[in-house]
């Protein structure tokens, strides 16, 4: 496996190849591991990124104490059988201000997430057409966990005409139900116990669903009060068409709820498919 930090040696290193490619922040756990396993389905070389983007953190949220364990990720992407780690550093991602930056249409990219976290869509839609523009991938891997940013994506290289298969994967679970999180770190031992809940509480919801429930806004606010009866802070519980996150009209079957919520000090996002 090659670990490789500049623009110049990677483009290099791929000349020729049939390349697919997984973006990641680092803090790599088995839900990426599974990604990689994806990506080498869907070509002959497998580029993992890895690159903590600060355009996609707010002031107020934990760019400076995302953790950081590259040793640890080199590790396990090279036992998982990745080939090449691209793994810039600022300077070589942004060595001038990043001027230029991309940002989706209002009613994909400032809903949801984008609604709590300003600009966060922004700084991801700019950093992933960088670093396809560096990578130049046939096809790139995005998980299910991050269900709103697999649809900007989706989105983005649809309407920009890029020559990309955009692969999703499917969330990784503990056996407890918790969506695997690089953020699941910072759970103390109480919350961690906790943590299912978020799951739980949207399988449900989805179960309700399945079985015939249509009062969308009532689930909605059903699961929004389950929840801050067990000491989580939700910022929404939300029933989307999958298509395009929109509310559900009527005769919609293909549907999904997507959560996000604060435990302590920690903000766990989750999500699950149903079929009306």
């Amino acid at each position: 496996m090659r670990i490789i930090a500049t623009i110049a040696e990677l483009r290099r290193a791929l000349r020729g190849r049939t390349v697919a490619c997984v973006p990641t922040m680092g803090n790599l756990h088995e839900g990426h591991l599974g990604l990689m396993r994806v990506a080498q389905r869907h070509g002959d070389c497998t580029v993992a990124t890895i690159f903590v983007n600060r355009l996609q953190f707010a002031p107020h949220e934990d760019f400076d104490t995302y953790p950081r364990t590259f040793a640890a990720d080199c590790a396990q992407l090279e036992r998982a059988g990745v080939d090449v780690v691209f793994a810039p550093d600022e300077r070589e991602m942004y060595p001038v201000a990043q001027g230029y930056k991309v940002a989706p249409p209002p009613e994909l990219g400032d809903i949801l997430e984008g609604e709590f976290r300003r600009g966060f869509f922004n700084g991801v839609c700019t950093v992933v057409l960088k670093l396809f523009n560096v990578v130049q991938p046939q096809a790139a891997v995005f998980g299910k966990k991050d269900y709103q940013q697999l649809r900007v994506i989706q989105g983005m290289v649809a309407q920009l005409a890029l020559p990309i298969a955009i692969v999703p994967g499917e969330t990784a679970r503990t056996d407890d139900g918790l969506a695997l999180s690089s953020r699941n770190s910072y759970l103390s031992p109480a919350e961690r116990a906790q943590a299912p809940r978020l799951h739980r509480t949207l399988a449900a919801t989805a179960q309700s669903i399945a079985a015939g429930a249509r009062d969308y806004g009532r689930l909605e606010q059903d699961a929004i009060d389950a929840l801050r009866r067990s000491a989580w802070a939700p910022d929404y519980v939300a029933v989307r068409r999958q298509a395009d996150l929109q509310p559900p009209a009527p005769g919609d079957r293909d549907l999904v709820v997507l959560a996000a919520a604060r435990l302590g000090g920690t903000r766990l996002i989750d999500n699950i498919e149903v079929s009306a």
